[in-house]
């Protein structure tokens, strides 16, 4: 017992002091609890098989998901619509729909939906998103309590009360607890959440900010100058290759995708050796009248409208085909002071040039003929494989961003629908219990993955934050030891033994602070397991309903907003948001004392004793 309470100050003191990750504090506290042989190893090892926090990484692919499919953007834009230029009203905007997602999915499975979409906000609008972040895992806790599914310490005692023979919970039994400290907290939360905007962390993320595809094609108007043409019978482009055609070298015009039978439903980056056939759709990159000279001399067709003179691109570029990206003719190249079709950048990577910038000047027409100069920005396009390939061999060309990070935060907005397909009847399965959570979870997973709605399963993984899910499985075992030695019993009992004679008030205080201060050091899971057959006995001691007592530990359990591993929406939240300990005790600690005293008065109000 004094092993265990000398590793759980010496774990709380270091994850305060903060200096040193905390997902590497929790794996200490692991291993140090089997090396004195208070747990077994089977034991510490215990908590990476837990369903809770597989079900955390697996939502973190879903997220995943949501920002990669578009829909993390979509959703942001509608909420952005709504805020206007209003940070305030922005703030409470993302509370709301976090408690109305809350209502019918678990706290975990709220944060891991919200997240992406939140940060998209965040970096839209301009708010510090650690303002945002904490916040909107504070209120899934909230939304959580409102609901029989929404936090695990609900169940846990809703499933005690069952086995102990008592009724168990309705769905909404918990809801006019949960509406009592939305409000309290909605109050606080705002002011509070100025304690976490960090200026100079913002400023230092926005510099390392890189542009995108969508803003790089933006910047150089590159779907301006892009047209689709379909080959057609009489077309001597038939059955020959783009290595053949050179049509940069007689046209001036880049072909940089191509869509036909032969190669699929949608456009794909072309190579050198792609042969073309009848039927095929080109992307054509360059100046309407080349482009136009192409199409009557090869017999090809127009697909896009023509309004007033002029055809706008009517097609679809999908960046996580399309990779572009800017390059720097270094200083002393050996490519200065030659044509950019000179530089067989098609021929070698498979790369096409589609756009020069010059002393903030950009120039998208005829690029071919262009003589490239010292400090020339060339925008490339092409896979994202061959634009990092050109990259590793290409010493004259300085590559901007790393191609890998883009290809894999590139939009795959046709896969938009699938992915909320996949997940509301993720939702569904968790709503009306057609599957174990958890198992509703990964069958999402491996649907969003098969479906490409990542361009890799190694994109899928890197979605995942390792850190909150090593801290949330190592901590497990703290409550294993804390539980086998007697110390929690020895700390619970104390407080009800103590508090007995001071009537049910006090006791229900007792059983509440003794939860929280068990939580803000174990999940509130492990807490809830602990403390609700200790509920029940002091409940049956003093003659008075259950029901209080037990709901009493679900808000406890619950309501640990001071500690970023007592709840896993705190812990999710945790690396994305850069947060540290004290971050959380700064902001978390004031709503829990006030919650907590305004709960032993209204529990016994609301659930009559």
């Amino acid at each position: 017992m004094v092993q265990v309470l000398i590793i759980l100050i010496v774990t709380a003191g270091l994850l305060v002091w903060g200096r040193i990750r905390s997902d590497v504090v929790a794996l200490c506290s692991m291993v140090a609890l089997v090396l004195t042989g208070v747990i077994t190893p089977e034991e510490g090892l215990a908590g990476f098989s837990n369903s809770v926090v597989i079900m955390i990484a697996g939502l973190f692919i879903v997220g995943g998901a949501i920002t990669q499919t578009g829909l993390a953007r979509l959703i942001s834009n509608k909420v952005l619509s709504l805020a206007g230029e209003s940070e305030l009203r922005l703030f409470y905007l993302v509370i709301l729909v976090t408690i109305i997602v809350g209502l019918f999915v678990s706290n975990t499975g709220t944060v891991a939906i919200l997240m992406p979409i939140v940060v998209t906000i965040a970096a839209q609008s301009g708010v510090d998103a650690r303002r945002l972040l904490m916040p909107m895992a504070f209120a899934c806790s909230i939304s959580g309590m409102m609901t029989l599914i929404g936090t695990p310490p609900t169940l846990i005692v809703h499933n005690s009360l069952i086995e102990s023979g008592h009724e168990g919970l309705q769905f909404f039994t918990t809801l006019p607890v949960g509406l009592v400290i939305l409000l309290i907290c909605g109050a606080l939360l705002w002011p509070l959440s100025k304690l976490l905007a960090s200026g100079k962390e913002a400023a230092v993320d926005t510099k390392r900010m890189r542009k995108s595809p969508e803003q790089l094609s933006s910047q150089y108007n590159l779907l301006e100058d892009l047209y689709r043409l379909r080959i057609e019978e009489g077309s001597f482009l038939r059955k020959k290759t783009l290595a053949e055609l050179d049509l940069t070298g007689r046209f001036h015009c880049s072909v940089i995708g191509v869509k036909g039978v032969h190669l699929g439903a949608r456009a794909t980056v072309p190579t050198a050796e792609t042969m073309l056939h009848r039927g095929f759709v080109l992307h054509v990159s360059g100046a309407y009248e080349d482009v136009q000279r192409l199409a009557e001399e090869a017999c090809l067709t127009f697909l896009d409208d023509e309004q007033e003179g002029q055809r706008t691109f009517s097609g679809r570029l999908s960046f996580s085909e399309y990779g572009l990206a800017e390059v720097v003719v270094k200083h002393g190249s050996r490519l200065v002071g030659r044509r950019i079709s000179d530089t067989d950048l098609r021929q070698t990577y498979g790369i096409s040039v589609v756009g020069l910038q010059r002393n903030r000047s950009y120039i998208t027409h005829r690029l071919s003929r262009a003589t490239l100069q010292e400090g020339d920005m060339l925008l490339l396009q092409g896979t994202w494989e061959d634009i990092e390939r050109l990259g590793a061999q290409e010493t004259d060309l300085i590559l901007l961003g790393e191609p890998a990070t883009e290809a894999s935060k590139a939009i795959i907005s046709e896969r938009g629908p699938v992915a909320a397909v996949i997940i509301f009847l993720m939702i569904l399965a968790m709503i009306f219990n057609w599957l174990p959570p958890v198992m509703a979870v990964l069958v999402a997973d491996i649907l969003l993955i098969l479906t490409r709605c990542f361009r890799s399963v190694k994109d899928a993984i890197g979605t995942i934050s390792w850190e909150s899910v090593i801290l949330f499985a190592a901590m497990i075992p703290l409550a294993t030891a804390m539980d086998n030695t007697g110390l929690s019993s020895m700390i619970s009992g104390g407080i009800v033994s103590g508090l007995g004679t001071y009537g049910p008030y006090a006791v229900l205080a007792g059983i509440m602070l003794g939860t929280q201060l068990l939580t803000t050091f174990i999940s509130n899971t492990a807490t809830a397991v602990l403390f609700a057959p200790i509920a029940l006995q002091a409940a049956s001691a003093i003659g008075v309903s259950p029901v209080p007592f037990m709901i009493g530990v679900s808000v406890a359990a619950s309501m640990c907003f001071m500690s970023p591993f007592a709840t896993p929406p705190n812990a999710m939240v945790m690396s994305v948001g850069k947060y540290s300990f004290m971050d959380y005790v700064r902001v978390g600690l004031p709503l829990q004392v006030i919650v907590i005293v305004a709960m032993v008065w209204l529990l016994p109000l609301f659930y009559p004793l």
